[in-house]
């Protein structure tokens, strides 16, 4: 079958790069890229829009009231979205992540967790189902989510004082409610919930002792995240990264930490537990100690797009061929492709390079918030 090339069409978005392939790759339940990493990890966007705008994702100068966002008539449905995580389960994804935007906003989300529960991996397991969410709309719907069958969620939070959060959300919307929707998410049951700050030098670093000091003993588990240099609109500077090192230091300075192996392979973070018994932190160091080396993760955007890197510059369609006539294992043959041509390594090229220059010819990277951190 030929390929479909589809240019750019909008400001702003990645180029659409043709999916479907000219050989078939079956789907053997382990897909290694060009570096032998596996795909084990789908992070679905299933919104593009937030209702917060954080400097450092979705600030209020780029994304205001003229911003054109994607219509619905572009957005995957639920049941193209199941039956595209289903096609990854057989290639070997074992977890899946519901992002954004802010997930809680897409209407009836209750009925894609469902979907997605009930599908099984090759031996008969559940997928690992989880969901990230800034925790505006978490009180409400954390019962419902749990119900459905979502399994865990990871609330962004970057502070605990009132007005630092205010401003870093820059709607001004209080952190009670946020702290609200943890509690409702571990009354409800959904795993060990964890809480992402992400920390940036000068803005909310004098959070980062006041946050350990109130999810220690909670069961929460908190996780630090390096101000990340994502998509174009953000104004990324090296001088504004906290490097994770110094946030452990500080932590420790006040309750001792001992180092915890891994939890699965792949695992983005870093963990340490208190030595006291108080649980356990964790810090993502995407800028000063690339993980590239075992990155084992893909995102699929809200409208069917799939990306191969947080930093990807472009994406490749996977809509026509759902919306086509292409099978099952037509399209799980498209993803073999791409999967095994992936290359990315952004972080260590960019630890190798230093921080980027400024080059205005650089291909534009996509934004967060359009798939996902």
């Amino acid at each position: 079958m030929s390929q479909h090339v589809v240019p750019v069409s909008e400001i702003g978005r990645p180029r659409r790069v043709a999916a479907l392939p000219e050989r078939a790759v079956p789907a053997t339940g382990v897909l290694l890229d060009r570096l032998a990493r596996p795909l084990t990890d789908l992070r679905i966007s299933v919104t593009d829009r937030c209702n917060f705008r954080c400097s450092y994702c979705m600030p209020k100068e780029v994304f205001d009231k003229d911003y054109h966002y994607l219509p619905h008539s572009a957005l995957l449905s639920f049941e193209e979205i199941t039956r595209l995580a289903r096609i990854f389960a057989t290639h070997g994804v074992r977890k899946i992540r519901l992002t954004g935007g802010e997930p809680l906003l897409r209407k009836n989300l209750e009925r894609l967790v469902e979907q997605l529960a009930a599908l099984r991996t090759p031996e008969g397991q559940a997928l690992d189902l989880t969901l990230t969410t800034n925790g505006s709309l978490l009180a409400r719907k954390a019962a419902a989510l749990k119900a459905a069958g979502l399994q865990r969620v990871t609330v962004s939070l970057d502070g605990l004082d009132d007005a630092v959060f205010r401003s870093m959300n820059d709607v001004d919307f209080p952190v009670a409610e946020v702290l609200a929707g943890i509690d409702a998410a571990q009354a409800a049951g959904l795993g060990t919930v964890k809480v992402n700050m992400v920390v940036k030098r000068g803005t909310n670093e004098q959070e980062v002792l006041p946050m350990a000091r109130h999810f220690r003993g909670t069961g929460v588990v908190l996780r630090f995240i390096e101000y990340m240099d994502v998509g174009a609109t953000n104004g990324w500077r090296m001088d504004e990264v906290l490097p994770s090192a110094e946030v452990v230091r500080r932590i420790a300075e006040e309750f001792p930490l001992a180092p915890l192996e891994a939890s699965a392979p792949g695992e983005t973070a870093q963990r340490w537990a208190y030595r006291d018994g108080g649980g356990e932190i964790g810090v993502i160091s995407s800028v000063t100690q690339a993980f590239c080396h075992d990155c084992s993760r893909a995102r699929l955007s809200t409208e069917g797009r799939l990306y191969l890197c947080l930093f990807a510059s472009a994406g490749h369609d996977l809509r026509p061929l759902l919306r086509g006539d292409a099978d099952d294992t037509q399209i799980a043959s498209a993803v073999g492709r791409i999967w095994q041509g992936r290359t990315d390594r952004y972080s260590e090229l960019r630890a190798l390079r230093g921080p980027d220059d400024g080059d205005a010819s650089a291909p534009r990277r996509v934004e967060m918030s359009y798939i996902g951190g």
